[in-house]
């Protein structure tokens, strides 16, 4: 049961990040600019966490769990996402997209050195199919060595995220942690955005859409990810994330009238293929009971 509600909220997790690229477009439609918007999608998020924490009667973590959880947003977030914006500069979207996906590789490499975590093969057939369909999904371009560099520095970032946070969320609730992050991240953006001179929303139009990416770009995807996190372990989080883009994708041909060509649909198909494997392994490890000595 564990492991299915674990796969439930990684699932959660993957599609609503998967709408942070659409809800970022219209954003920058409404005249916003980066730092402004991660500005406020992080400490917007920071605030209403504190609430819902104030609310359950949590305190904040205490200590170096504190410690790595600021780490974790002011350093793992902001690295991460200013690597990646940084690498669009230089190399095409998809490229720098699929380069990112790579994380779920490093991930499971960090897990087995430092985690001594055992990777099945069915893992590693996995983890292959999410990755060819990743690039089928995107369609990959060429791009500047800068580009690629920042893009596979964006993954690196990602996976140590990863890998601290599973040691982490076993001493404190995914919501202690979240609303951690998210306050580092903000005030780290905060100080950039104030510093570049920040683009608020003028509109109605642009308000809401801030709150769509508080809410279901933010919150909702990183609480139910640490909360998966905490039950599947680092590997078999960041592959079920591979959902991510097919979610992208096909929000993208919905709202903004992308085309779907046929080695796109591939692609996705065999995300989900790579999903179904991993989920069939999960729940046959969740049907076996427990050996008690």
């Amino acid at each position: 049961m564990n492991r299915r509600l674990g796969i439930l909220f990684i699932v959660i997790s993957a599609a609503s990040f998967g709408t942070l690229a659409i809800l970022g477009r219209y954003a920058y439609a409404e005249g916003m600019d980066v730092y402004t918007i991660l500005f406020l999608r992080f400490i917007l998020a920071g605030a209403l966490m504190a609430v819902l924490l104030a609310a359950r009667r949590e305190r904040l973590p205490v200590g170096a769990d504190l410690l790595r959880l600021v780490g974790m947003g002011a350093i793992g977030y902001v690295g991460q996402s200013f690597s990646y914006f940084s690498a669009l500069k230089y190399a095409s979207a998809g490229l720098v997209a699929l380069l990112l996906y790579l994380y779920p590789a490093f991930v499971a490499l960090l897990s087995a050195i430092f985690l001594r975590e055992r990777i099945l093969p069915i893992k590693w057939l996995a983890l292959a199919l999410a990755l060819v369909g990743t690039a089928l999904t995107v369609g990959p371009a060429g791009g500047q060595l800068a580009g690629i560099l920042l893009a596979i520095s964006a993954a690196a970032i990602y996976s140590v995220y990863i890998i601290v946070g599973a040691g982490v969320m076993k001493r404190v609730s995914a919501f202690q942690s979240s609303a951690v992050i998210f306050a580092a991240a903000g005030v780290t953006y905060g100080g950039l955005s104030f510093a570049s001179g920040p683009h608020f929303p003028v509109t109605l139009t642009g308000w809401a859409v801030i709150f769509a990416l508080v809410i279901i770009a933010t919150i909702v995807p990183v609480v139910t990810f640490l909360a998966g996190l905490e039950r599947l372990g680092p590997t078999n989080a960041a592959m079920f994330s591979t959902l991510e883009p097919v979610v992208t994708v096909l929000l993208a041909a919905v709202l903004l009238n992308e085309r779907l060509a046929p080695v796109t649909l591939l692609g996705g198909g065999l995300i989900l293929l790579a999903v179904l494997l991993l989920s069939h392994s999960e729940l046959r490890q969740a049907a076996v009971p427990p050996f008690h000595e």
